[in-house]
């Protein structure tokens, strides 16, 4: 498929999708949209790990306001349910683990659509922003889910009521995102990040998200039940078989993610 409003490349099982609307800071419309859902399904099938970065120097700075939004009489929760939910569930539901590269400013839904991703790492000079009431607005695009459960429910609130800028390396304390890096090592540091989950065991890393989404809800018995299902999942994999030899033997295990 060609692509208009992102970039997406593939190579040595890392699909790396670009947001490439840098005239508006990589804003979000409904092209860019369903252009992102369509490659993050193929990510899933082509890769073994899908990194999300924006072009020039901003991730994305949310949803683009002069994309047939009209205040006041704006179907917003169309627009939610039919064109975010499915790049959201995309994101969240992907067998491979997806890294958000946040390269700049990620505001409003650009930061919902970053803390969708398994992990965010940023560049130092980077900020994320709850931007939704200063246009009168609440966050969406999964932001309340995950601020919460990231950050917990006091600065959740704060981040949301103010929407003050926080910057990354204060994201990172907070536990909203993995990892601050110095802009000047940024690009190589998530491309090594990305190269460590392409050449690992895929299998038990669909497991670990599995796992990891579901404890959210599940009692502690139910999430035990998961665990062994999913272990026996992952312990039927030619992986683990390879790790198991590779340990005994004093080498590095050579995963074929399978």
């Amino acid at each position: 498929m060609h692509y208009d409003t992102i970039r997406y490349t593939l190579r040595d099982d890392i699909a790396v999708l670009t947001l490439n609307r840098p005239e508006v800071k990589n804003a979000l419309n409904t092209q860019m949209r369903a252009e992102i859902t369509h490659a993050v399904r193929a990510a899933g099938k082509q890769a073994r790990v899908l990194v999300i970065t924006g072009a020039q120097d901003a991730f994305c700075s949310g949803q683009d306001l002069g994309d047939g939004i009209n205040a006041g009489n704006a179907d917003l929760e169309r627009t939610l349910r039919d064109e975010y939910e499915p790049m959201l569930h995309a994101i969240h539901n992907s067998k491979i683990p997806t890294i958000a590269a946040v390269n700049g400013v990620a505001a409003g839904a650009g930061a919902s659509l970053a803390l969708a991703a398994d992990v965010v790492i940023a560049t130092e000079s980077a900020i994320f922003i709850q931007a939704f009431t200063r246009i009168g607005l609440m966050p969406d695009a999964g932001g309340t889910y995950a601020l919460p459960r990231q950050i917990g429910l006091a600065r959740a609130m704060g981040a949301s009521l103010f929407g003050d800028p926080i910057s990354a390396d204060k994201a990172a304390q907070w536990g909203m995102i993995y990892e601050s890096v110095e802009d000047d090592l940024f690009a190589a540091h998530w491309q090594a990040r990305a190269q460590h989950l392409a050449a690992g065991p895929t299998v038990a890393y669909s497991g670990i998200k599995e796992a990891l989404h579901a404890s959210v809800s599940n009692t502690f018995t139910d999430q035990l039940t998961l665990e062994a299902k999913l272990q026996g999942r992952c312990g039927m994999t030619r992986d683990f078989r390879e790790g198991v030899v590779a340990f005994l033997e004093k080498r590095p295990a050579t995963f074929e993610g399978r």
